[in-house]
């Protein structure tokens, strides 16, 4: 090939991306997200929407599915970019999956499990609720089911024993109103929900009343299949969530998601979740 014909061919080559990059920058990049505090709370939806809007200057959709395996599922399968997940199903397919950034909450990338109960039941703690019914929010939650089940294997007991009827609740808000309610006595759900639904929704959790709290834990992490990291709508959207509180529209987010800001993790924030993990296997 001539140096003239090699110029020629750059030049349609550069031509042609030219030509493309505007339809690619139209793409949207798909986040998706799993029912916790999001569910039924479409002012949050679209003002995190529009704060990743702004930081990626790219269309972004945000896929909402009702279980974390649903949600797994579509980022194993490349139905979406990346996921707003559960540390617990982030560790399940942890060969498969890398972090993106982990949100800050109250100071810090942790949260706790919290056990709860109705406002005027007498229990103080797990072991007070044997034969009791009780509420989880999903099977593949840390928070709302691993948490209490590897505590009931430590205290050397069965988990499908332990209760005499339990549920899935597929929400933490959920579990929340099925314990105000009186559906269940108890009910395991995350602490930033509960805590966030305080400030929000204080009728609904006065009905309940903690009784326990485990330790603090990685916070619930963006995650993207390893595969994916280097692609520019990942490193797009990475950018965009480090940057939420950078600028008026993140900032909003944030403080309706009631977080301080996203930062960098590393897997051994997830160790205590692995811990449990371990435990709950080995029965």
């Amino acid at each position: 090939m001539t140096t003239q014909t090699r110029r020629q061919a750059l030049a349609l080559i550069a031509t042609a991306f030219a030509a493309a990059s505007p339809a690619w920058a139209q793409t949207p990049i798909r986040l998706g997200l799993t029912p916790v505090f999001l569910d039924n709370d479409g002012e949050v939806i679209e003002r995190l929407r529009a704060a990743l809007v702004r930081g990626t200057g790219r269309p972004i959709e945000l896929v909402q599915r009702r279980t974390y395996q649903e949600v797994t599922g579509l980022l194993l399968e490349g139905g979406v970019d990346a996921a707003w997940l559960c540390g617990f199903p982030f560790l399940q397919h942890e060969a498969r999956l890398a972090l993106l950034g982990v949100p800050v909450w109250r100071g810090a990338p942790l949260y706790q499990s919290y056990l709860i109960v109705g406002a005027d039941d007498p229990a103080t703690g797990l072991s007070d609720l044997r034969g009791g019914t009780h509420a989880y929010s999903d099977p593949d939650s840390n928070s709302g089911w691993l948490v209490t089940v590897s505590d009931i294997v430590r205290m050397g007991e069965a988990p499908e024993a332990f209760f005499a009827r339990t549920l899935f609740a597929y929400g933490h808000r959920n579990v929340t109103r099925a314990v105000a309610g009186g559906l269940t006595r108890s009910g395991s759900v995350d602490g930033y929900v509960w805590e966030a639904l305080a400030a929000v929704e204080p009728a609904l959790t006065a009905r309940t009343r903690v009784i326990s709290r485990s330790e603090r834990l990685g916070f619930p992490p963006f995650v993207t299949r390893r595969e994916a990291v280097a692609d520019p709508a990942v490193t797009t959207l990475q950018a965009a969530i480090f940057g939420l509180n950078t600028s008026p529209e993140g900032q909003e987010a944030l403080r309706l998601l009631q977080l301080d800001r996203v930062e960098a993790g590393t897997p051994s924030l997830f160790d205590g979740i692995r811990s449990r993990m371990r435990d709950v296997q080995g029965t």
